[in-house]
């Protein structure tokens, strides 16, 4: 039994359970994953056995419950301060905590229009939904921003692999589901990420039930 669990859910769908699994396997560490069904009658009481919440994912590691995946990605980047999930340089770490955030709290049309369905592709599917337009176009600065300030040092938002990656890696799917168009230099990006070794391990685990 690995000393870390994560409780997740479908892999298809389940873009919050993504992010901290990501995290994880960058660091390369063992862990347990265990997956709850989303989106059945007895989805919340199986959820409520791992966390008060009753949603997932849901880190567990020597007795401690963490239940949020922007909270799991910054108790791991303690864990294991070597392995920089956070960037080293305070500029570069303040501001890919500020852009981690800001997905973490909003982008609310890009979430209810254009859902997560890795296996889906629905070109067009909705782009005219209320709000989507600026929640595409905000993505996009963002990561063009991050990438012309702080990418110089690898092929990621901030150079190498980090939690500001693991939480726009869902858009990311999002972006090639929906045939959103995207500037040259965010292509590149979403090409880096969807052919991460951990993200294709995610897709291998894809169903089209979930």
């Amino acid at each position: 039994m690995a000393e870390f669990t994560l409780v997740i859910g479908d892999k298809n769908i389940s873009s919050w359970s993504l992010r901290p699994w990501l995290a994880l396997k960058h660091l390369g560490v063992a862990f347990d994953e265990e997956q709850v069904r989303l989106r059945q009658p007895d989805t919340r009481q199986q959820n409520l056995r791992h966390a008060p919440s009753g949603k997932v994912p849901v880190l567990k590691h020597n007795g401690l419950v963490i239940w949020d995946s922007l909270a799991i990605s910054e108790y791991l980047a303690e864990q294991f301060p070597a392995c920089h999930l956070w960037p080293a340089d305070a500029a570069a770490r303040a501001t890919a905590r500020a852009c981690s955030a800001e997905m973490h709290a909003g982008f609310q049309a890009l979430r209810t229009h254009l859902p997560m369905d890795i296996l889906g592709r629905f070109p067009g599917r909705g782009h005219d939904g209320e709000g989507v337009a600026l929640d595409i176009a905000r993505v996009q600065e963002i990561w063009l921003q991050a990438r012309a300030r702080f990418g110089a040092g690898g092929p990621f938002l901030f150079g190498a692999f980090g939690i500001a990656d693991a939480m726009y890696a869902p858009v990311v799917s999002r972006f090639l589901t929906y045939a959103v168009e995207c500037p040259p230099e965010c292509r590149v990006y979403m090409e880096n990420v969807w052919n991460m070794p951990a993200m294709q391990e995610w897709r291998q685990g894809c169903t089209e039930s979930g």
